[in-house]
């Protein structure tokens, strides 16, 4: 799993918890991921999340980000990539 200290030196601070949530579930054996649950989870708004995984679906090398699906809010299959 991507270094805490790589995570805040390469993102901010939304997106780094975003990062550290995904990378939580994914040890779990989580891979789909609902922006509502994210956001509940780390106190921000769904749309903000949204607007960050969307960022993160092009930028984030360590984890693959792919937007997935639409049924109440957006659900995204997130894989931890080979680097």
């Amino acid at each position: 799993m991507p270094g805490t200290r790589r995570i805040r030196e390469k993102y901010n601070e939304t997106q780094a918890k975003i990062i550290t949530c995904l990378s939580a579930g994914l040890r779990k054996g989580k891979h789909y991921f609902k922006s509502k649950y994210i956001a509940k989870e780390l106190g921000l708004s769904a749309k903000e999340v949204g607007a960050n995984m969307a960022i993160l679906s092009e930028k984030c090398q360590e984890l693959a980000i792919i937007r997935w699906s639409y049924s109440n809010s957006t659900t995204w299959m997130v894989k931890q990539r080979a680097i």
